[in-house]
């Protein structure tokens, strides 16, 4: 009888190894597939969130490119130039030249500056006639008298129109003698 029950043992034995052996086969295709679903989820997040990234800067770069670049400039010539004689203890007459031009990014701005230039060169004509020789010798000299004249046209402009109008003002030609 030990033998029958060794051998009723053994099929015992190897049903519950069946009962195993085909669970094991299920899990791996079960683990297999969870890994497939997980990386095929984590590709499509991949792509989405690079494609929708790429979306966003396309617009925001465009509008960057927009902001940086400015109106065309447009210049105003006041001529002619300015012939003043200059202040100053220098035996001999001392005259300066200059020619002006005003430079402005509003295109609505170049009509104020022509309808107002009798009085801007007015305004330049007293403040160029101020100057003595030795505030105007070296480069430093001219650049404040340029900055100068700027916040005169300015202030000017500001009280006729509501706007400041000229963006800078440019010296094209400066004698001394």
């Amino acid at each position: 009888m030990a033998a029958a029950a060794d051998k009723s043992r053994k099929p015992d034995t190897s049903k519950d190894k069946d009962k195993d052996t085909p669970s094991k086969p299920r899990r791996s295709l079960l683990a297999t597939a969870l890994v497939a679903v997980i990386a095929a989820a984590g590709a499509g997040g991949a792509v989405w969130y690079f494609t929708q990234g790429r979306a966003d800067a396309a617009p925001a770069k465009a509008k960057v490119a927009t902001a940086a670049t400015p109106a065309p400039a447009q210049y105003f010539a006041l001529d002619p130039a300015f012939v003043v004689n200059l202040n100053g203890r220098i035996d001999g007459p001392r005259y300066l030249q200059v020619e002006v031009q005003l430079m402005t990014r509003d295109p609505e701005a170049l009509p104020a500056l022509q309808t107002h230039a009798p009085a801007i060169r007015a305004k330049l004509l007293m403040l160029f006639s101020q100057v003595e020789p030795e505030q105007i010798a070296d480069r430093a000299g001219k650049e404040r008298l340029q900055a100068s004249a700027l916040a005169e046209v300015q202030k000017l402009m500001t009280a006729e129109t509501g706007k400041k109008t000229a963006d800078d003002l440019l010296f094209t030609s400066f004698v001394t003698q």
